[in-house]
């Protein structure tokens, strides 16, 4: 066959799309999670399932224990193309979109992990278009157990901890001066900044679940526990639309599917580990402040009062009215 120019033109032309077309693809994920954690671990065993179905060469490789900076940090990484997907907490999430925020940043509103569920199951389809229209794809919605209090004193009243320094997320600056308004000494540090702040006084007072205060050691500085379940500590895993439109059908819904399924182990995982973690650390000595019916009362209409500081400046309006539409609509139909 005679070569002609017009040839040799589309054969040049073809060879960069072609050299592209056979570079493997390579998805990274950042998350807080440290190594050898089920959180951690559960990454991992998402990147087998979904190379295997994306095809030969594609790479799924997880940056843990904070290794990529703070939640703010991962999530300014996806947006720039360092990072494709993460793992990430209310905190991080409401980087990306605040209506999230609804399912946790309500203090005492949900009293079992039955009305989170139910709550997060209805509002579901809207945060995941809320994220979407963002250009992210939520792959899987989660919890990491009870948030309760961990001192260095004991405590048991509200006022108690208003001489505290307490703990507060850095990227969180609403939260902060909420504190601030109400007379707490909230301390701005990331979460690796915790246990140092601990150990030098910087803090001490740390919003915590179980879990995350036995794996990270809080309670050996904050050997107090508050046993109060002021709020559900949620988080998700999301990718990049970006990186999700890049792979292929059966990569994508090997990925959905193996993320639901992810999601459920880890929800139920964490919610046995709450109570675990709780035997563990009273058998090393934490001192559990039980609460009676009357301080229970105080705690609740403590809560109560902030909800309207909270509702349109932490909880968008119409999502802190449709999380109390939602809760009583399921109280009413279960004793």
């Amino acid at each position: 066959m005679k070569v002609t120019p017009l040839l040799l033109a589309i054969f040049c032309a073809a060879v960069p799309v072609l050299a592209e077309a056979q570079e493997p693809l390579r998805i990274r994920f950042g998350a807080l999670a440290p190594r050898g954690t089920a959180w951690y671990n559960s990454l991992l065993q998402l990147g087998e399932k979904w190379r295997a179905a994306e095809g030969a060469g594609a790479q799924f490789v997880v940056y843990g224990g904070g290794s990529q900076g703070s939640e703010a940090d991962m999530v300014r990484r996806m947006r720039v193309g360092q990072l494709n997907g993460a793992m990430l907490t209310v905190v991080g999430l409401t980087e990306i979109d605040g209506s999230v925020a609804a399912l946790q940043k309500m203090p005492l509103v949900f009293r079992s992990w039955e009305e989170l569920d139910y709550v997060r199951d209805k509002l579901r389809p809207d945060l995941d278009k809320r994220f979407f229209d963002k250009g992210f794809v939520v792959l899987a919605w989660g919890d990491a157990g009870w948030v309760r209090f961990f001192s260095k004193k004991a405590a048991l009243h509200p006022a108690d901890y208003r001489g505290m320094k307490i703990f507060t997320w850095a990227g969180d600056p609403p939260q902060a001066d909420l504190m601030k308004s109400l007379g707490y000494q909230p301390v701005v540090l990331e979460a690796a900044d915790i246990l140092p702040g601990l150990q030098t006084d910087m803090i001490n007072m740390v919003p915590s679940t179980p879990f995350w205060a036995l794996t990270l050691q809080f309670n050996r500085y904050a050997s107090h526990m508050l046993d109060l379940d002021w709020a559900p500590l949620v988080g998700a895993v999301v990718i990049t639309r970006k990186a999700w439109d890049g792979m292929s059908p059966a990569g994508r819904a090997a990925l959905r599917t193996a993320s639901e399924t992810m999601g459920i182990e880890l929800r139920a995982l964490s919610r046995r580990q709450h109570h675990e973690a709780v035997v563990a650390m009273t058998d090393r000595g934490l001192q559990v402040q039980t609460l009676s019916p009357e301080v229970a009362a105080e705690w609740r209409r403590t809560a109560e009062e902030l909800y309207p500081l909270i509702r349109g400046k932490l909880v968008p309006a119409e999502l802190f009215d449709e999380v109390q539409g939602l809760l009583r609509e399921y109280r009413a139909t279960r004793p």
